[in-house]
């Protein structure tokens, strides 16, 4: 799957359906033309010829629909004066009935071409977007290797409620993943606060928990300062992450977020947080105190981050996603693999596809590059 940021490429599915699109109008044309002159005179077979603007109007341009249309007037024409009637009255008759299609085609053709440039535009402003708001994650800050898997449940969204972020920070590696209440552009709005509180703040705060703090505060100020906004009324779940140079430890802090996965050599096991603070936008309900967990992270090592897009997505029965099996099966496979096999895994398992924002991000240390032993000395 191309990383978040990442133009898509036309898929198989949809360039075979343009290009039978364009073809349909000449099969058309060539089908009705070697029937009427294979049948007799009594088999009328020409009056075919105005499907021929009417399917060009779907894949061909203004000039091509009309283009496909004059040569159906003229290919009306050519069978017409074959036939034992007067040909000027079935001519003008039949000439008038094409020429009719032939206008309501161009008309139809000039609005889906409009609407397809609007739609290109709009994609192009979204794409901008997402690398503003979404940046693509580089595969590797200090020592550790990241790789995204990011789905929006918006048919041709590029951004949903899902966000994430990493940063390498003087001493450390800090990792930001969330999902925000909701859908649709209020939740979009959120995220992208809650990311750029992030990124304000990631720099100098002294550690998780102080962080956490700022992504509260940074929504509450936005809230202040646009009541009317959708932003104000919707809570984030959120883990954050932080990666110390130097140790082979993990500090994680969830404000009410899925409980990650941690890979090791020896199996796989979910986080346990003893104390999980509130989600963010919910901290004035309760007195929250933040607590870290600090874990063993060595070489080999993998973390995974999830949504609830992963966990949630059920069968056609109702049942769970098994992620924490489905990730003990795949402890052979590289790393950088795993986001495509969870996609692809995740579709084919959801009873209606993905039906939700999904976001998925593994973090991997890497082992220890092997250091060839020395000789001893003769």
């Amino acid at each position: 799957m191309p990383a978040a940021g990442q133009r898509r490429p036309p898929g198989t599915a949809a360039r075979t359906q343009l290009n039978l699109g364009r073809a349909l109008p000449f099969l058309v044309l060539v089908l009705t033309v070697v029937a009427d002159l294979a049948t007799p005179d009594r088999e009328r077979f020409d009056r075919l010829l105005v499907a021929a603007p009417a399917l060009a109007a779907v894949a061909w341009s203004v000039r091509g629909t009309v283009a496909i249309g004059l040569v159906a007037m003229g290919a009306r024409v050519l069978l017409g004066l074959d036939r034992d009637r007067d040909p000027v009255y079935e001519l003008l008759a039949n000439e008038a009935v094409i020429a009719a299609v032939i206008i309501a085609s161009v008309w139809v053709s000039r609005a889906r071409t409009r609407y397809e440039q609007d739609l290109r535009e709009v994609t192009a402003v979204a794409e901008v977007v997402q690398r503003v708001v979404l940046r693509p994650l580089p595969e590797r800050l200090g020592r550790f290797e990241l790789h995204l898997l990011y789905v929006a449940a918006a048919a041709k969204a590029r951004i949903g409620g899902d966000f994430y972020e990493a940063v390498k920070v003087p001493g450390s590696v800090r990792v930001m993943l969330g999902d925000v209440q909701g859908k649709g552009l209020g939740a979009v709005e959120t995220a992208s606060v809650l990311l750029g509180s992030f990124r304000a703040a990631v720099n100098d705060a002294p550690d998780l928990p102080a962080l956490a703090d700022r992504l509260d505060e940074g929504l509450a100020r936005y809230s202040a300062w646009d009541p009317d906004s959708d932003a104000a009324e919707r809570f984030a779940t959120v883990v954050l992450v932080e990666l110390p140079d130097g140790q082979d430890v993990v500090r994680l802090l969830s404000c009410g977020h899925p409980a990650p996965l941690l890979q090791r050599p020896t199996g796989v096991e979910p986080v346990r947080f003893a104390d999980p603070s509130l989600p963010v936008n919910l901290a004035g309900l309760a007195e929250n105190h933040h607590r870290v967990e600090e874990l063993p992270f060595g070489p080999g090592d993998r973390l995974l981050l999830y949504t609830d897009g992963v966990s949630e997505t059920r069968d056609k029965t109702g049942t769970f996603y098994p992620l924490e099996l489905r990730l003990r099966g795949w402890a052979g496979a590289p790393a950088a693999e795993l986001p495509a096999l969870l996609h692809r895994d995740l579709a084919a398992y959801g009873a209606d596809g993905l039906d939700d924002d999904v976001a998925a991000l593994v973090v991997v240390r890497p082992p220890e590059p092997s250091r060839p032993g020395r000789g001893r000395a003769g």
